[in-house]
């Protein structure tokens, strides 16, 4: 709450060099805001008295953009890629996706290995585990287990992510 908005009948009041100013009225606060050409803004609504700022309304909402702008660069994103495997794969093929798998891992990605069961393929399950096992074992060196090897669906899904 600005200037008018603020309705409580007593406030506490700091300066706009940071100095308390005492308990005193919210229009009494108001016209001290305006002499300075400045702005009254309820900094503590839930005080007892409510602790009302003289400062300029604009520079503060700018400065609070800034701060979030300034958090949101530091944050970091983790990227998840997906790399699909079947059960009847070859040698060469499953080198070619632990390479790629690789690639991922190394630029801070997190890596999701499907292998997908098509028809009859459902019934060989343990074929499917032991791929997802082989695949680990060629990145262990680069990567940990997030998410063990479980079924979801016609799909048997692992999450690997690199080691710290």
């Amino acid at each position: 709450m600005i200037n008018e908005q603020i309705r409580d009948k007593e406030v506490r009041l700091i300066g706009p060099d940071g100095e308390q100013l005492g308990i005193m009225s919210a229009k009494e606060a108001y016209f001290k805001a305006k002499d300075a050409n400045l702005d009254l803004v309820k900094i503590a609504p839930t005080a007892k008295p409510p602790v009302c700022k003289i400062i300029d309304y604009g520079k503060y909402r700018y400065e609070l953009s800034r701060k979030a702008k300034e958090a949101k660069k530091k944050q970091k994103t983790v990227e998840t890629k997906e790399i699909r495997l079947s059960p009847n794969i070859g040698a060469n093929d499953l080198n070619t996706k632990v390479n790629q798998a690789r690639k991922f891992l190394q630029k801070g990605a997190k890596v999701k290995v499907s292998l997908r069961f098509r028809g009859r393929e459902m019934a060989h399950k343990d074929v499917g585990r032991e791929i997802l096992d082989s695949f680990f074992d060629k990145l262990e060196d680069v990567a940990v287990i997030d998410k063990p090897a479980k079924m979801e669906g016609r799909s048997m899904v692992m999450f690997l992510s690199a080691t710290k």
